[in-house]
Parts: structure tokens; C-alpha cells; sequence
């Protein structure tokens, strides 16, 4: 009920914006507005949950929910801010894998103590996510070796990656999920762990959640206008602000409803919407921004900084280990939050001038 009630910070936001008030008040409300937003979606993704199992229902709840982030990119190309969206790329894989499936496993851990989630599903993502870091390491070593053809190698990776990512979802829908699920036994075992699922049919679900989506976009477009200002209030510096700050409130859906389903004690929900989202951050939509940032005549490439590869290499690694065997316990969850925190330190006292590049 609360939750609900939050929702009326979404129109206060838009007039507080429209009317010039202080950025940090804009930015505090239209930050509360994405709680109960995130509430809707995964309610609705509960529905798809409960018809189709927790892997058809995390996608659709991570693709939907990374809708924000992609808005805020395309508007810093058009502005660009090619560096910034790099930030913001980083950030949200960081924000994803770290943070938002490590309060999940803390939080369903201390409410149902051991956790499980699909072995063979947590391997598959786990070798997305090292494609991911290939796709970032790669391109990185090729700038400092050859600078020549950068444009050129970053469209190539960017289309291979887009390709890998398109069969990793066919797939995870057809092909996969007869090899490590039962069908049946899986919908039969999420129905009755769903008492509080909202009796909504699919098209009003899908409606519902497609609404919340376009909701949380325009929410999050008032965020990354009034961000810089709030920041500089803040005192923050530009590439805390993009790598943390932007990325907790861009993926606040996703790491919402990640924490949601753990707590309900559907961890296979929550891993698919966390790991899923960064995931595609990092295989489709960067990958997107490189291709459309060639449409808008404003080329962006893949060559991100030595130190945000290497945060993101280490939030692969770390990830990858801890969820290879198909279960968690909240003290992997507390190691996860730890990373996050030093690397968040780390880019809080990283200079903006030792931060560009790329």
C-alpha cells in the first residue's frame, strides 16, 4: 500500500522539474517514484513467472527493466557524452552483478538460509559473462596496440557479440530449457510458492509491465537531467556520479525486483533478472549503442578505460565463482556487496582527470 502511495512522487517530480525547483529535490523524488514502479513490474513478471517459469520471467523483467539505461545512453550520444555513457555501461554491469544479486542473495538468504537457482543455467550466463569481458579486454589491448582501425574493430565485435547474445536467448526459450528444466514440475513448484501473485491475465500483466517500463523511462530521463547538479551540491565528481550514483538509479528496477523474488524465496527469478540484466548491458546494449551511434553520426567505441575493464573483469570473476554451483547463502552475498563498495570507493577517489580516455 505504501508502495502504491509512492507513486504520486512521479507527477510531483515532473512539475518540480517543470517549475525549476532545486535539482536534489527533483532528483529525490523521482528517485522515490522508481520503488514503486519496480513494484509493478514485478508483479507483473510474477504472472509470466508463474505461466512460463522463472527463466522466461526474469528475462522479460530484465530486458523491460533496462530500458531506462538505454534511454539515458541514447541521450548522452546525442549530447556526446561518449565517455559518460561508458561510465554508465560499467556502472550498471557493476550495479547488476555486485550489488543487486548480492543484497538479493543477503536478503532471501537471512529470511530462508540456503538458496538454490538452475546449475546449468548459472554456467551458460557465466560464459556470457566471460564473452563480456573478452568484448571489453579485446578491444581495449587492440587501441593501445593499433589505434588505426578502432571504429572498424569495435563494429566487428560489436555485431559478433549482438549474434552470440541473439543465440544465447533462443537458446535459453527453446532449445536449453527442455535440457535443464522440467517444464511441468517447474510451473507446478512456482504456483505454489506464488500465493501473493496478482490474478491478472497476461495481456493485462504485459500491459501493465510495458506501462511501468515507459513510466520508469521517462522517470529516469527526469534523473539524469537533474543528476549533474545534484551531484555537484553533493560535492561527487563526475565519474562517481556516472559509474555509481547514475547506475543505482538507472538499474534501481532490476536490483528492486532482484531483492523482491529472493525474498519470496524464488532465487532462480531473481539470479535471471540480475545476472540477465547485466548480461545485456554488456552483450546488447553496448553493442546497440556502437551501431546506433554510427546512425546518429556521433561514433562511439568499445575502447573503455584500463580501470573499467578491470572492475568489470573482476565482477565477472568474482560472480561467475560464487554462483557456479547452483546455490548461495547470504554471506556470498555480503562478499559480493563487499567488491562493489571497494570499487565504488575506488572510483569515488579516482580523479576525473585520470578517468577519461578510451
Amino acid at each position: 500500500m505504501l508502495l502504491r502511495l509512492m507513486l504520486v512522487c512521479i507527477p510531483l517530480a515532473l512539475v518540480a522539474r517543470w517549475l525549476g525547483f532545486p535539482p536534489l529535490l527533483v532528483f529525490g523524488l523521482a528517485a522515490v517514484s522508481v520503488m514503486p514502479l519496480a513494484e509493478l513490474m514485478g508483479e507483473a513478471t510474477e504472472v509470466f513467472a508463474r505461466r512460463f517459469g522463472p527463466t522466461v520471467g526474469g528475462l522479460l523483467n530484465a530486458t523491460l527493466g533496462i530500458a531506462p539505461e538505454v534511454i539515458i545512453c541514447i541521450l548522452g550520444l546525442r549530447n556526446g557524452l561518449h565517455e559518460v555513457v561508458k561510465a554508465s555501461i560499467t556502472g550498471s554491469i557493476l550495479a547488476n552483478l555486485l550489488l543487486g544479486l548480492g543484497l538479493a542473495m543477503v536478503i532471501g538468504g537471512r529470511r530462508h538460509g540456503f538458496q538454490s537457482f538452475d546449475k546449468l543455467h548459472a554456467g551458460l550466463n557465466a560464459g556470457l559473462l566471460v564473452l563480456a569481458s573478452i568484448g571489453l579486454i579485446v578491444p581495449a589491448v587492440f587501441h593501445h596496440i593499433s589505434s588505426v582501425h578502432d571504429e572498424r574493430f569495435s563494429i566487428e565485435t560489436a555485431l559478433v557479440l549482438l549474434v552470440v547474445y541473439g543465440l544465447s536467448v533462443w537458446f535459453t526459450l527453446k532449445g536449453g530449457r527442455q535440457q535443464w528444466e522440467n517444464p511441468q514440475a517447474e510451473l507446478n513448484a512456482e504456483s505454489a510458492r506464488l500465493p501473493h501473485t496478482p490474478h491478472w491475465s497476461q495481456g493485462k500483466a504485459l500491459g501493465i509491465l510495458a506501462a511501468a517500463t515507459c513510466t520508469l523511462a521517462l522517470v529516469s530521463e527526469v534523473l539524469t537531467a537533474s543528476l549533474e547538479p545534484a551531484a555537484h551540491a553533493l560535492g561527487l565528481s563526475a565519474t562517481f556520479s556516472g559509474v555509481v550514483l547514475l547506475a543505482i538509479v538507472g538499474n534501481a528496477g532490476e536490483i528492486l525486483n532482484a531483492v523482491r523474488f529472493a525474498r519470496e524465496d524464488q532465487m532462480d527469478v531473481a539470479f535471471s533478472i540480475a545476472v540477465g540484466a547485466g548480461i545485456q548491458i554488456a552483450l546488447m546494449v553496448a553493442p546497440l549503442l556502437v551501431l546506433v551511434s554510427l546512425l546518429m553520426g556521433r561514433p562511439m567505441n568499445l575502447v573503455f578505460t584500463p580501470f573499467e575493464v578491470i572492475s568489470v573483469v573482476i565482477a565477472v570473476i568474482i560472480t561467475a565463482r560464487l554462483t557456479s554451483d547452483g546455490k548461495c547463502h547470504w554471506m556470498e552475498g555480503v562478499l559480493l556487496l563487499g567488491v562493489y563498495v571497494i570499487l565504488a570507493l575506488a572510483f569515488f577517489d579516482l580523479p576525473d582527470s585520470a578517468a577519461t580516455g578510451g
